[in-house]
């Protein structure tokens, strides 16, 4: 069943530890007056540490005439802060070997920056103050607006890039989780500096962010240096829970359109076949998971063996799940030669059938859940994927989630869960995306 779980109460002002081991690490969580969430790892033996913050504000947050407003504040963050030019900024950080960067989804923003240990206080100075003192100003508007068209088609000259956002407007329609998270050509150009400004002000306030710091660190220090870059920022003082960025809400019962297509005249079609899947609150996420990669998740994966190895039919074919609140989906992607689409797409529709009509062996299950413990515990083995844990973790769920816990939640997942999760997901009515020599009615989903 699924489940949204309240995270628990913590007081303002207070500090808890979430979890430690014997080896001397420690994840803790301190709630500032403001409701901005600080949530550190320390990682003894490590030289590096991360530093991000979190914004609970993305594309799904945006109106049609702010389409694509999110990704365009992250560009503009990074050109100058009352205290510094865009060039003093990349100066400032290449100057000690660092990474410094930010990305923007549907649901969230992050900015982040990768360093020695001993340069953490640089890192989290320059990162805070992108956040919190950019000046937005008219001219690096214009220059950006520029860039991010440039950005936009880039993405349209990759069919394989292109083609999953065209799934996404099919399936979810005209609103905020089919929109691209760029934004589009017509929104980019007619979006103004005000716009953008009073979308700054309204959205990046401390109780809908998370600090996340992980590596050779101590939590108190990066309190102190938190507290010195937010010292100004007020916010909701009454703030005693971390709460998750968004309640969510119901997801469509139908695809928007049964079949989208772009006409490329391109060497190889690229396509999307899938449908709706689970909430990231859903309890099954992690028998999701399990299928997910028992499906199209590796090169043992029942598609990537019926697809590419037994009939040569795609290079690269694998499934994919993307979960949002309250809403989510489960496809295939797959490119292959043009003359080949109409066959590659039966094989994956006979596959989905036969997984949803008698389900995943249990050995099928069993990689599949061995897939998904190697990739928890691989990807967490440098500070950035630290960082990243429990700073997703805890703006999404208000909680962070032991390594342990979460292997454990793999383990309990039964074959009997997978094949029922099948039979739920993979009946439900499909939305075919390609982009290649086709137009929609070429397709018959029928």
């Amino acid at each position: 069943m699924a489940a949204n779980r309240p995270p628990a109460l913590q007081r303002a002002g207070t500090t808890r530890v979430l979890a430690r081991d014997a080896a001397g690490s420690s994840v803790r969580r301190t709630v500032l007056q403001n409701g901005l969430r600080v949530v550190t790892e320390t990682m003894p033996g490590m030289r590096s540490a991360a530093f991000g913050v979190w914004v609970g504000v993305g594309s799904r947050d945006e109106t049609p005439a702010l389409a694509g407003a999110s990704h365009f504040l992250e560009h503009l963050l990074f050109k100058g802060t009352r205290q510094r030019s865009g060039l003093e900024i990349s100066a400032a950080m290449d100057a000690v070997g660092g990474e410094l960067n930010a990305f923007t989804s549907k649901e969230h923003t992050c900015y982040y920056a990768h360093v020695l240990a001993e340069d953490l206080p640089l890192a989290a100075d320059l990162v805070c103050d992108v956040v919190t003192s950019a000046t937005l100003g008219a001219e690096d508007v214009e220059s950006e607006r520029g860039v991010i068209l440039e950005e936009i088609a880039m993405r349209d000259d990759d069919p394989s890039d292109a083609v999953h956002d065209v799934f996404g407007e099919a399936l979810f329609g005209d609103t905020a989780l089919g929109r691209p998270v760029v934004g589009t050509v017509e929104s980019i150009e007619s979006m103004r500096r005000d716009q953008i400004a009073g979308y700054y002000k309204r959205r990046y306030r401390p109780e809908s962010m998370v600090v996340s710091a992980a590596g050779q660190l101590e939590h108190r220090t990066v309190l102190r240096l938190v507290r010195a870059a937010f010292g100004g920022a007020s916010g909701a003082a009454d703030v005693v829970t971390p709460q998750p960025a968004r309640a969510g809400g119901k997801a469509p019962r139908k695809p928007a359109r049964a079949v989208a297509t772009i006409r490329r005249s391109t060497e190889q079609a690229n396509l999307v076949l899938g449908t709706f899947g689970l909430s990231r609150h859903d309890d099954r996420r992690y028998a999701l998971g399990v299928l997910n990669s028992a499906l199209g998740g590796g090169m043992s994966s029942r598609l990537f063996q019926e697809v590419r190895e037994q009939r040569g039919l795609a290079y690269s074919v694998y499934s994919f799940t993307t979960q949002y609140a309250g809403a989510g989906a489960i496809g295939v992607s797959a490119g292959c030669h043009p003359a080949k689409v109409h066959e590659l797409l039966d094989v994956v529709r006979e596959q989905l059938q036969a997984v949803a009509e008698r389900g995943l062996t249990d050995a099928e299950v069993s990689r599949g859940k061995g897939q998904v413990r190697g990739g928890l515990v691989l990807g967490l083995e440098d500070t950035g994927s630290r960082m990243s844990r429990i700073g997703k973790g805890e703006l999404a769920y208000g909680e962070v989630v032991e390594v342990d816990e979460m292997l454990a939640r793999v383990d309990a997942v039964t074959p009997d869960e997978v094949r029922a999760l099948a039979a739920d997901l993979l009946t439900g009515p499909q939305c075919l995306a390609v982009v290649g020599p086709f137009d929609d009615g070429d397709f018959d989903l029928s």
